[in-house]
């Protein structure tokens, strides 16, 4: 696509037995860029990402990524084309060590689950990119921590090692700052930052004010429909999105 756009939704409409919850969204995600989507409780967010990510099917409109049809094609099929949701491969096994659970993970990705029953020695090769990519995410010093012993802010920290293990060229995160106390959430912004730098990030959050110094892009979704779309600056001056966050204390100027 010549605009950039790795990802699109044209007409994105989904309906509930008659209540629409999504209605005629046209998204344009671009290659290489932290995209958040936002908006308050109810206000369809969920239900687009659920969309983007093929677990609904949408009433109408489509949905295109790198220039192709994706609207009926499954999930498992499209993280294999290179769009990952955090969760899809992401279910940390509590009694594994964070290396355990990014080398299975990595196992996965080269289609070697059976390394389970193979020498040691056979998984040299995955033991260097598992240790790599806990790096990158700031893990090295719980490698071989339980992942059951991980602070929260951790644990989100390693779903995101074992989903970056499928090297997704699209990544989307589910509310990854949700439930976080600040320096979890400045933490975890950080990473989803250094992580961002070579892939692109659709992300979720109803919080404006975490996503502020993170996204380039902010689309805001209100009651299913797109109420406003742009960089930080733009988006939480709009007298619209003020409106719509009015007493919830999600806009102001606290930064992540």
């Amino acid at each position: 696509m010549d605009d950039g756009t790795i990802l699109e939704a044209r007409g994105l409409t989904k309906e509930f037995k008659g209540f629409v919850a999504v209605k005629e969204v046209n998204l344009k995600v671009r290659r290489g860029t932290i995209h958040a989507l936002i908006g308050p409780n109810g206000a369809g967010k969920s239900t687009v990402f659920n969309l983007l990510t093929k677990f609904l099917t949408p009433t109408s409109g489509s949905i295109i990524y790198k220039g192709k049809d994706i609207t009926g094609t499954k999930p498992a099929d499209i993280a294999r084309m290179g769009m990952v949701r955090s969760f899809q491969i992401s279910a940390v096994f509590p009694h594994l060590s964070v290396l355990e659970n990014v080398r299975v993970a990595l196992q996965r990705h080269v289609g070697s689950t059976f390394h389970f029953w193979k020498p040691e020695a056979s998984l040299h090769a995955l033991h260097d990119k598992a240790h790599e990519l806990i790096e990158a995410v700031n893990l090295t010093p719980w490698a071989d921590h339980l992942a059951a012993e991980l602070p929260y802010g951790r644990k989100r920290a390693l779903e995101i090692a074992t989903t970056l293990a499928l090297d997704p060229e699209v990544l989307l995160l589910d509310e990854p700052l949700a439930g976080m106390g600040h320096e979890d959430i400045e933490r975890t912004a950080q990473l989803i930052r250094r992580v961002g730098a070579d892939r692109t990030i659709l992300m979720v959050e109803h919080n404006l004010s975490v996503v502020a110094d993170l996204s380039d892009t902010i689309t805001v979704l209100r009651r299913g429909e797109i109420l406003a779309e742009g960089p930080y600056e733009v988006v939480s001056r709009d007298p619209q999105v003020m409106e719509a966050y009015m007493g919830s204390g999600n806009v102001g100027g606290g930064h992540a």
